[in-house]
């Protein structure tokens, strides 16, 4: 956390690839990604305290890659847990959204659970990682919650940094740290104290009708800002749900472990029955030379196998491609073409000559190059050895008579 602080570049190529909106909803600015197909139930990531929209950039471009849409927004300005469910009703109603999958952590975790249990129909199911039940704990250790509403900006931002532990780190989990606090650089003092008041609210989440099984806890098992005794009480709660202990990650897995992380939500996604559309993905090549051999077969008609198995309707087989041989069958060859090439090859044998040699090692070099050979090239080529060797033996025959004549010449 030291220094100056340089963007990751894949968050770079994520800013310039996926637009950010802002949208006004009453009196509440929203600001949120959206992206993937929007034919696709939308997992929505709700950040903790020190996050914003932005922490859940590496969930937004691996999942959207698979076919599947993830919205990751901001918790804006509400200052009381109703305002929350409320407010978040009228941004989903904003957006088109009906039913949704919730991913949240720590905080978001807890508002997440919270609009389940108001809002039943909307949430199909829940992601919970490092989160709570109630708020209990974090009033206590805010005795000056009531006046945060008038705390500076500076001292919000070092009381919640200080929720993070601070030491040497992995290396992943530090990268992980520095982008979630260049991120609460970003964070206005309203921002700020309404999260902080969301925290030390006294609220907790009651019975939810969601069943266990469309719910997965997700934590980390090192260490988080989140005490273990609170997230064990997530877990009795919810006894019949799926476990998704990740052994390292810190307070941040989604940054930290983001394989890990994206993998555990692909498979709740489809344990759910969220399936994901690739087909409705940009960018992506449906056919022809632009993609991958396993991409192109996975895409074949099944109804006309009859195209798959001619080589002529494949773009690959051209001779742009030089992945062609590797990716088509060889065609079969000829006993003609077999014949042809060991008739060369005899040929070759015969030849002797320096120049002779070296010419037919060309053009065997060119033939085996080929898969057709044309007739006239064959004939024209043979004519031409024949040629050769003619020529060989009459320059051969002329420097002995020019020899012979000499040594006449010398005697006389």
């Amino acid at each position: 956390m030291k220094g100056v602080y340089s963007a990751p570049g894949d968050y770079i190529y994520f800013k310039s690839q996926v637009p950010l909106h802002k949208i006004p909803i009453g009196t509440k600015q929203w600001r949120y990604y959206d992206f993937g197909p929007k034919a696709v139930p939308p997992l929505i990531c709700l950040p903790g305290t020190a996050g914003t929209a932005d922490v859940c950039y590496k969930q937004i471009m691996s999942l959207s890659m698979k076919g599947y849409r993830v919205i990751s927004v901001d918790i804006p300005r509400v200052w009381n847990h109703h305002e929350w469910v409320q407010a978040f009703e009228k941004f989903l109603d904003a957006i088109d959204v009906h039913h949704i999958h919730i991913y949240g952590t720590s905080l978001g975790g807890f508002l997440a659970q919270l609009f389940a249990q108001h809002r039943p129909r909307r949430v199909r199911s829940l992601i919970l990682s490092n989160t709570f039940l109630d708020t209990r704990s974090f009033s206590a250790a805010m005795p000056w919650a009531p006046i945060v509403s008038w705390t500076p900006s500076f001292l919000l931002k070092r009381y919640v940094l200080t929720g993070i532990r601070d030491g040497p780190h992995e290396p992943f989990i530090a990268d992980s740290v520095d982008f979630v606090v260049s991120q609460v650089e970003t964070l206005s003092r309203e921002d700020l104290a309404s999260r902080l008041t969301l925290t030390a609210d006294a609220a907790s989440v009651g019975p939810l009708l969601l069943t266990d099984s469309f719910i997965t806890i997700m934590d980390t098992n090192d260490y988080s800002a989140i005490p273990q005794q609170l997230k064990d009480e997530v877990s009795e709660r919810y006894p019949g749900a799926r476990r998704a202990q990740l052994k390292t990650g810190g307070d941040f897995p989604f940054l930290s472990r983001p394989d890990e992380v994206n993998l555990h939500l692909q498979l709740h996604l489809r344990r759910v029955g969220v399936e994901a559309r690739p087909d409705l993905v940009p960018g992506i090549p449906k056919g022809g030379s632009g993609g991958s051999s396993s991409e192109e077969n996975e895409k074949k008609d099944p109804e006309d196998p009859a195209k798959d198995e001619d080589p002529a309707n494949d773009d690959r087989g051209s001779s742009d491609n030089p992945l062609a041989e590797s990716q088509l069958p060889h065609a079969p060859e000829s006993s003609q073409s077999h014949s042809l090439d060991d008739q060369l090859v005899s040929n070759a044998i015969v030849c002797h000559f320096s120049n002779v040699d070296m010419m037919v090692s060309l053009h065997l070099g060119f033939l085996k190059n080929q898969h057709t050979i044309p007739t006239e090239t064959v004939m024209r080529l043979c004519a031409e050895i024949i040629a050769l060797q003619f020529l060989s033996f009459y320059v051969g025959s002329l420097y002995i008579s020019l020899n012979c004549n000499r040594r006449v010449g010398q005697v006389v």
